[in-house]
């Protein structure tokens, strides 16, 4: 199964068939509004506005598997976003990441790209996951990469054809 094969819904529960993106480059992200990485969001909507009429977009989805810190709806997450950070990007409904009923699109993610030591669990909130314009991950960053590395590394996927 591709990453385009999966669906979401939005955070107003809309279906989003991840297939509408094929032929950008995402980062998908496990998003909370409690978290000393929330600032993210406001680097993470910037790259958004840098990169995206190249054919890129940034995902996020709301977890509360990490010290409870997304208890909000998705609708009051998303609000939240918006006026704190000036989020435009795409924000899901909430999802697990982890466990037992974790959604099949992070299942996908973590099989595709482990974390250390070849670890598939999401340690935090804010891991990002890069993916090609075919479907392909292609790497994973843990919470605290939001960078250099993580610019570099967008800057090569978006000139890949």
């Amino acid at each position: 199964m591709s990453i385009h094969d999966h669906e979401c819904r939005t955070y107003s529960g809309e279906p989003f068939n991840l297939g509408a993106l094929q032929g950008q480059v995402l980062l998908i992200v496990n998003v909370a509004s409690r978290c000393g990485f929330t600032s993210q969001l406001r680097d993470l909507e910037r790259l958004y506005r840098r990169h995206r009429e190249r054919g890129f977009t940034v995902l996020g989805f709301p977890c509360n598997q990490f010290a409870r810190q997304a208890p909000e709806s998705a609708l009051d997450f998303c609000a939240l976003c918006s006026r704190e950070y000036g989020v435009t990007f795409p924000l899901m409904q909430k999802v697990k990441v982890n466990g037992r009923g974790a959604h099949p699109l992070f299942v996908e993610l973590k099989r595709s790209a482990p974390g250390v030591l070849g670890t598939t669990a999401i340690k935090w909130n804010f891991t990002k996951f890069l993916v090609a314009r075919d479907g392909r991950v292609l790497q994973r960053f843990s919470p605290g990469e939001n960078g250099a590395a993580l610019e570099l590394a967008l800057e090569q996927a978006l000139d890949e054809h």
